[in-house]
């Protein structure tokens, strides 16, 4: 096991031949945590060089709705009134602490997500 740190885009496609040659190690093994730290050190690499912003809050709820099929009567449910759930789809209203806490709870949305300016 010869693992060091991903620092350029050669390292990068190195460790991911290599991952592809030992995918299937067994677990508690030499290979197994091989791959196990391979893995560690890739996901830092894609984290600071490919990173992922969050989805718009609204596009977030709109999204997740969809997914549970949910109607915009299902979210007046959650936040209070059919009308301030179609505020909310409309962008009229921003969400109020309360809200981001049921849309979290009941509707499983990161609050990171549900918390970000719009």
């Amino acid at each position: 096991m010869n693992i060091k740190p991903i620092r350029t885009k050669k390292d990068y496609e190195q460790a991911l031949e290599r991952l592809d040659v030992i995918f299937d190690a067994k677990k508690g093994t030499n290979k197994g945590d091989e791959l196990e730290i391979l893995g560690m050190l890739i996901e830092k690499y894609e984290n600071e060089k490919f990173p992922i912003n969050f989805p718009d809050p609204v596009e977030a709820i709109k999204f997740r709705m969809e997914q549970l099929g949910y109607s915009q009567t299902d979210l007046a449910n959650v936040v209070g009134l059919k009308s301030r759930a179609s505020e909310i789809l409309n962008r009229k209203r921003k969400l109020s602490l309360e809200m981001i806490r049921q849309l979290h709870d009941r509707l499983n949305i990161p609050t990171e997500v549900l918390i970000q300016a719009y």
